[in-house]
């Protein structure tokens, strides 16, 4: 039997966890973490993300999948290493803190002189190429991923698209093991320098960001003027080139990705002439701001938020909307209660977390939710939600 791939998967979040697991059916996978208690989950078959799929190819699928603290042991005869660690949008620098990418680079080539290092995580336009000419090597390399939460195994399985930020055979072989995973055929892959793959990533989360804000602002004109968002969207978007994708209202576009890509590109346009880039984020905050002050003007004594998590099917409280709303209602001293099963305390900055979802009913005023659940049927006229069509 011909000797299997190892493949090192730095980071066990969404992105980590999901390729770890798609890949480790055809290869030898090894997760590398600074988090035993996520090394212990991955040991015993069980995910470190809420992701259905995941827990069901863990739970029926022969998967060669284990996970260590042991930087060694992780590199050690690594053909691939795989750099899926968070890079957050640091306020202060107007930049994404790439210090865990650039750890895990670093501690790549001295563990092993051989493996193609690909860095799945985002990173500012020309690190890639910044990173290579630090380390004089080409096998530092960029591939993007396109994933929702909740649906990270899915969208691994169905790809879009592949991207590779290099024309080095080792990266063909990378992709070929992406495609001889999914369940896809047919996938559309494109090679293509690491800058260029850089931009990709941020031009494409940029653009959906641009699409969310765009039916948001049309939604809060059609609040002001009493019309029916529902009907306009669908007149909107029965035409073919403008498609429905992305056209449910929300507080505001959040999560891992499009709040920090979109600052992101942002910065790295600070010696190009734009408009529409600085609009996007700043649609983001115009649209939470009159969420929250239409929901203040109606004088509820006690407002009941719906969830903290971003969306159905995440567990992931991270930029979500949601969050900002609380903190500018808080400015107006009025009391806020929360119901959030998956929040293990029981206040959140300040505000009280109820596990009872009778309990959090009963004592709301006004209840508000990002996106609507069936759980709240039962008290519609208490309900502020601006999902208009049930979906992401």
């Amino acid at each position: 039997m011909a000797k299997k791939t190892k493949i090192t998967v730095v980071g066990s979040g969404y992105v980590g966890m999901s390729l770890a697991v798609l890949l480790s059916q055809h290869n030898d996978v090894v997760v590398l973490d600074i988090d035993s208690s996520r090394v212990d989950l991955i040991n015993s078959k069980k995910s470190t993300i809420a992701d259905k799929k995941i827990d069901l190819f863990l739970a029926q699928k022969q998967l060669s999948l284990r996970a260590t603290l042991d930087k060694k042991d992780a590199y050690d005869g690594a053909n691939f290493v795989i750099v899926a660690t968070p890079t957050n949008f640091n306020t202060d620098t107007n930049y994404f803190d790439t210090d865990s990418v650039d750890g895990v680079v670093r501690d790549a080539l001295n563990f092993n002189d051989n493996a193609l290092i690909i860095i799945r995580s985002t990173i500012p336009l020309g690190h890639t190429k910044y990173l290579q000419e630090m380390y004089d090597t080409e096998r530092i390399i960029f591939s993007p991923e396109f994933l929702r939460e909740g649906q990270a195994l899915q969208d691994n399985l169905h790809p879009s698209r592949i991207i590779i930020g290099s024309k080095l055979k080792l990266a063909r072989k990378f992709a070929t093991l992406l495609t001889q995973s999914a369940d896809k055929s047919n996938i559309d892959i494109l090679y293509m320098n690491p800058s260029e793959a850089e931009a990709v990533k941020l031009f494409a989360n940029s653009y959906l960001a641009m699409r969310v804000s765009f039916f948001n602002e049309l939604d809060s004109y059609a609040m002001i003027n009493n019309l029916d968002t529902k009907s306009i969207i669908q007149g909107i978007c029965l035409d073919k080139r403008i498609d429905k994708g992305y056209n449910n209202p929300s507080f505001g576009y959040g999560g891992y990705c499009l709040p920090k890509d979109t600052k992101q590109l942002l910065a790295n346009f600070d010696q190009t002439p734009q408009t529409l880039i600085q609009a996007i984020v700043s649609s983001n905050k115009t649209r939470k701001s009159f969420i929250a002050n239409t929901i203040i003007e109606l004088k509820p004594k006690v407002i009941g938020i719906h969830r903290l998590i971003m969306k159905q099917g995440s567990d992931n409280y991270k930029e979500s909307a949601i969050i900002e709303i609380i903190n500018i209602i808080k400015s107006h001293d009025v009391e806020i209660v929360i119901y959030e099963p998956t929040y293990s305390n029981d206040d959140f900055f300040g505000s009280r977390v109820l596990k009872s979802l009778n309990d959090f009913k009963e004592m709301s005023d006004i209840i508000i939710a990002n996106r609507l659940d069936k759980d709240l049927y039962d008290v519609e006229e208490k309900l502020f939600t601006r999902d208009i069509f049930g979906s992401d």
